[in-house]
């Protein structure tokens, strides 16, 4: 019978046990956690809403261009296409980059395709899953970048995979309960809120998640000003056109941070 002395053992449980242990929880992944829980329990017991409760404007910008019927909201996602590309080549250039910014870019270009389905013909509803499905994996790179920088790194890579299922599933079921998306968007904007007050980790990219949020917000009231802006402008450029705009800006500040390696410099 072969015999096995306790100094092997242990030896054996130290080499083996690496592999199945996980580093203890730091303060701020158990806020966050604690968060996300508050997050999710509202999302699916707070009281539905029906897409008829959530008020969507009529799009007063409907003049055709070269052919594409509201032109000015379907031809201002290309902006989405021009961000998204830009940041993939500067990802592309450093060789590494803030968790999550690969899958936000990569989001634009759906958020740009999606939008740009929609506003062709806005009249119909399930089209609009098609929008909010963009959005939903957009938004889940961008919060896996501030968590990853701001939390850890392996909070930011569960942050995009809880996130992207969480808004994708709340964008399909929207178009019955409203609640779900309202709770990712508004309530996943005020995570971000918080994060971008708590400063960012040693050797973080320093992405300036202030800047990200202030284009949101901006987004956010031009939507809301679609026909004042229009009036105001004498029918120059809708409101909801300069959204698009606004939304896709939201992409500089991750791309500026991801400037070419060798001008960022080095940790001490």
């Amino acid at each position: 019978m072969l015999m096995t002395t306790r100094p092997e053992i242990d030896a054996m449980l130290l080499s083996v046990s690496p592999r199945f242990t996980f580093a203890p929880l730091q303060a701020r992944e158990k806020y966050l956690i604690g968060a996300l829980i508050v997050l999710a329990l509202a999302a699916l017991l707070a009281p539905a809403l029906p897409a008829s409760a959530w008020h969507t404007p009529h799009f007063v910008d409907t003049r055709t261009w070269l052919g594409v019927p509201n032109a000015g909201d379907v031809l201002s996602n290309l902006l989405f296409l021009a961000m998204a590309i830009w940041g993939l080549v500067r990802l592309r250039a450093r060789g590494d980059g803030p968790v999550g910014a690969r899958w936000f870019f990569i989001g634009l270009i759906l958020t740009c395709v999606g939008s740009c389905f929609y506003h062709l013909d806005p009249d119909a509803p399930e089209r609009l899953v098609a929008d909010r499905l963009g959005m939903a994996v957009a938004f889940a790179g961008f919060l896996g970048i501030a968590t990853g920088e701001r939390i850890s790194v392996r909070a930011g890579q569960a942050v995009v995979v809880l996130v992207t299922v969480a808004g994708l599933l709340a964008a399909w079921v929207a178009y019955e309960n409203l609640t779900p998306w309202v709770v990712v968007q508004f309530g996943g904007m005020a995570l971000a809120v918080a994060l971008a007050l708590t400063r960012p980790l040693p050797g973080a990219l320093g992405v300036p998640l202030g800047s990200v949020i202030f284009f949101y917000v901006l987004a956010k009231l031009f939507e809301l000003g679609d026909a004042t802006i229009f009036e105001a402008t004498g029918h120059l450029v809708s409101g909801h056109t300069l959204k698009h705009l606004a939304a896709a800006l939201a992409a500089w500040p991750v791309i500026r941070a991801l400037r070419p390696t060798d001008s960022v410099p080095s940790p001490r």
